[in-house]
């Protein structure tokens, strides 16, 4: 196969040579194309709907087009190329008795190359929107071979490694993380409407906190201390509404140092946004409408296709009780089992690999991945968790234990998270220490870290504040159909080819 490939490496550095031979730069500096393909198409169909009959005294437009060659029929003295640019596809007509000389310029072409074409639009007897070449321009000649269409790209080394030959061989690809960009833009102007300010918080921090999750650290060398890249950027937000914003919100990278599956990246996109005077009753209201309206913009409909289920965004969503329903699902009533070595016990004994040493928090957390989290397919609000949990929830008043927070879910995926926000600085220094206490006990475990300054600005006061999570990769998973991540990332992340005895790594474990 190799062999093969290079040949036809080979068999482009002679057309590429034989082109500079002629004069020809196959790689100039500019050209000015007229339009993308789409709209010269749309263009020369409103031309004919009108022209009619009168098409001598009304020619049909004349374009500069241009883009990558996808397909070539040479028949004899006519050929008929597709070429293709961000827009979509277009036919061009090449025809010797047009170009003379320039019609042998086909020999040294090769799909994948780029190429500019000018000339008249019209549509041939096969029905087809065309551009009839009257001067042909090389753009850029490729020196490798596209990878075949139905082969080479089932493999996953190809598809997330080279997203490039993935984008090039598939437009639904390429479509897909167009939708990702009309989802995060609807988003924004979700927020933007109701009067939120987009904001940016550091990405290095001294204190990796504001989530259960191990962080990446590192090395700042002129100041000769140890960084951490941010697992959230709740803190940094909450700061800001202590300094007097009312409604903030980042859409931004996070990075985690956990394991990846179909759901997970060690470095995904977050939205987070903090509402001073609201609660986790109101950011439930904005969680509904925020999703159903990106699903509009981003699809045309609130109900998605994803697997075998139609998702329905529509509001209202379901909320149910976490402890209720763990019990209906489980059987097991969390508030009998106050104690770590008891509730230890009592989910081993339903067949859930534990730890010797785990805490409640984490679980409680197993239970509800096992026994509900796979059950909620349509959108769902998961409501009031156990302190243990989640240390930086308000106290859900006549519910001892329990905090005021929301997890959202839809097809079994969390997709968004919120709570009322602890603003008591005294309380959040005792949840705070309570982490660090299970942290120490529990070195295995990811928890919240304290964090001092965060700490003091709440000691000059937060109004009760509604904060929201949204994981905006697996959101996209769900309004795009897509079942693994890695098709919502552009460059997921991939094990490197070489392993640090440099051996080729294992294509298998990359197959995740």
């Amino acid at each position: 196969m190799q062999d093969r490939e290079d040949s036809l490496v080979g068999s482009r550095i002679v057309k590429l040579e034989r082109m500079r031979e002629k004069g020809i730069d196959p790689y100039p500096p500019r050209y000015r194309r007229t339009a993308p393909a789409a709209s010269a198409v749309a263009e020369f169909e409103a031309w004919e709907s009108q022209a009619g009959d009168d098409s001598e005294s009304n020619p049909s437009p004349e374009h500069a087009l241009a883009g990558r060659v996808v397909s070539m029929r040479v028949m004899g003295r006519a050929a008929f190329l597709d070429i293709r640019d961000g827009s979509g596809a277009v036919q061009a007509m090449f025809r010797q008795n047009v170009l003379g000389d320039g019609y042998e310029l086909l020999k040294d072409l090769d799909l994948g190359d780029f190429i500019g074409v000018a000339g008249r639009m019209l549509r041939t007897r096969t029905g087809e929107v065309t551009i009839e070449a009257q001067d042909v321009t090389v753009l850029a000649k490729g020196m490798r071979p596209l990878p075949e269409k139905f082969h080479g790209l089932r493999d996953v080394e190809i598809r997330y490694r080279q997203r490039y030959l993935d984008l090039i061989a598939d437009p639904e690809v390429m479509e897909a993380f167009a939708q990702r960009s009309r989802v995060i833009n609807s988003i924004r102007r979700f927020l933007d409407g109701r009067g939120f300010l987009e904001v940016d918080t550091p990405i290095l921090v001294p204190v990796a906190a504001g989530a259960h999750a191990r962080p990446f650290d590192t090395h700042h060398n002129a100041l000769n201390q140890r960084l951490y890249l941010r697992i959230a950027t709740e803190l940094y937000l909450k700061r800001l509404i202590v300094g007097g914003f009312d409604k903030v919100y980042e859409i931004g990278r996070v990075f985690r140092n956990e394991g990846i599956d179909q759901d997970h990246n060690p470095e995904f996109t977050l939205l987070e946004s903090y509402e001073a005077y609201a609660d986790y009753n109101d950011v439930m209201t904005m969680v509904e409408g925020m999703v159903s309206t990106a699903a509009l913009d981003a699809r045309g409909t609130m109900s998605i296709p994803y697997g075998d289920e139609i998702i329905d965004f529509t509001p209202p969503w379901p909320r149910l009780q976490l402890n209720e329903e763990l019990y209906r699902r489980s059987g097991v009533d969390i508030d009998e089992y106050l104690e770590d070595e008891a509730l230890v016990r009592k989910v081993s004994q339903l067949g859930i690999e534990v730890g010797i040493r785990e805490s409640r928090g984490r679980l409680i957390d197993k239970l509800v991945s096992t026994f509900v989290e796979p059950n909620l397919v349509q959108p769902t609000f998961l409501l009031d968790y156990p302190e243990d949990m989640s240390p930086l929830a308000k106290a859900k008043p006549g519910a001892p234990g329990y905090v005021e927070r929301f997890e959202a879910f839809a097809a079994g995926m969390e997709i968004a998270n919120s709570y009322t926000e602890l603003n008591d600085p005294a309380v959040q220094r005792e949840r705070f220490e309570a982490q660090e206490s299970i942290r120490e006990r529990y070195q295995d475990e990811e928890v919240d870290r304290l964090d001092e300054d965060f700490l003091t600005a709440l000691e000059y006061g937060m109004p009760p504040t509604g904060g929201l999570g949204v994981g905006i990769d697996r959101l996209v998973m769900l309004l795009t159909g897509q079942a693994s991540i890695r098709d919502v990332l552009l460059f997921p992340q991939m094990r490197s080819r070489r392993d640090d005895q440099g051996d080729t790594a294992s294509e298998e474990s990359d197959a995740i």
